[in-house]
């Protein structure tokens, strides 16, 4: 494989990077109470060894009590875990690598499987953590001016610490996600609606605080999606034209990237154009796009949840589309848990060393 175009720097605004290979954000649930430990440090300094690019954290939860159902998610707020933080970004930038955080709020999320429950309910837009099915409340005008504030501070606390980028999390079901979907946003308010332009409201609003908080030279990335994890072949945009109408307000608020999430990045948004969601959002609103699916892996990732490996796959195809210009970053995710080192792999045609992925991933940090 011709590799070249993946090993091209990037640069814009307060990122700057060797070249074109995202990890990207995966959860991991190893941060008792919230604080990531040493380990978690010692688990992206060493893919930060092993060439990647950008680092895109695990989803880290902004100050909200029900931000999250799980107590071992990190936190991106309180003294000890932003202190924990701070020695994640040292160590990354002491391997010469880059990172950004994902701050996150899961919004109305099912009860987790340990027991653990916050001390207050869930929240999102209308309770409901799929359509038909309550599991919270309503929030009310001050709990979204409190949410949108905690986002803004979550940025600010970051380009304290020294990140290069923030990612907002505003996809696959989760609270801003709650908030975009008809099927789980039913307010009648100025957060509601019936087109996703108005869903929008209050996604535009967190993306305006994190770029005030953060200030203009510090990039901003948010992931979306159109399928949720209970509605794989969800499309909240339909044709490209509805995406315009979504995506741009969002540029237009802040927005620097798109991380456009599919389960596979070969397959086609709409009918009519190979483009994938990626491609399609650089060509509607001109910004930089991440893709991101099942890249280098023959198996969908969803189903490594279910236990089923997947094996190492070609890359000729993201390579056709990247050298296309069809987007300009690549973010990996399960090959980079079970092998820190599979970029430089990669990079130096070590195909033949390429791992696949087990499950076994799932349950420790790979070192």
């Amino acid at each position: 494989m011709k590799t070249d175009s993946l090993f091209r720097p990037f640069a814009l605004k307060s990122l700057n990077i060797k070249n074109r290979i995202v990890m990207a954000p995966m959860t991991r649930s190893f941060s008792p109470n919230g604080v990531p430990t040493a380990d978690v440090a010692a688990y992206y300094r060493i893919r930060a060894e092993g060439e990647v690019g950008l680092i895109l954290s695990e989803g880290t939860v902004i100050n909200r009590v029900a931000s999250s159902n799980d107590k071992n998610v990190p936190h991106f707020y309180g003294e000890q875990a932003l202190n924990g933080w701070q020695n994640v970004i040292n160590n990354v930038h002491e391997a010469g690598g880059a990172m950004g955080p994902q701050i996150w709020h899961m919004g109305v999320m099912p009860n987790h499987q340990s027991g653990w429950v916050p001390s207050e309910p869930f929240e999102g837009p209308s309770g409901l953590n799929n359509p038909g099915l309550n599991n919270g409340r309503a929030m009310t005008d001050a709990d979204i001016a409190d949410t949108i504030a905690a986002f803004g501070q979550a940025a600010a606390d970051a380009k304290r610490l020294g990140f290069d980028c923030v990612e907002i999390h505003g996809a696959h079901g989760y609270l801003i996600d709650q908030f975009f979907w008809e099927g789980t946003n039913l307010r009648t308010d100025g957060y509601g609606g019936a087109t996703l332009p108005e869903r929008s409201r209050f996604a535009i609003e967190v993306i305006k605080e994190v770029r005030k908080r953060g200030g203009e030279d510090f990039a901003l990335i948010i992931r979306l999606s159109q399928w949720k994890p209970t509605a794989y072949t969800s499309k909240m945009a339909h044709n490209p034209q509805e995406l315009e109408a979504w995506l741009n307000p969002l540029a237009d608020a802040g927005v620097d990237i798109f991380h456009c999430s599919q389960r596979r990045f070969w397959e086609p948004e709409f009918d009519g154009s190979d483009l994938n969601f990626a491609g399609w959002a650089k060509k509607l609103t001109g910004k930089a796009t991440i893709t991101v699916g099942s890249v280098g892996l023959n198996g969908d990732f969803l189903a490594a949840f279910a236990g089923e490996s997947s094996e190492a796959s070609s890359l000729d195809e993201l390579l056709r589309r990247m050298d296309r210009g069809d987007f300009d970053l690549v973010a990996v995710g399960r090959p980079l848990l079970s092998d820190p080192f599979w970029v430089q792999k990669i990079h130096e045609g070590r195909t033949d060393d390429l791992k696949g992925f087990t499950k076994d991933a799932l349950a420790k940090l790979v070192m």
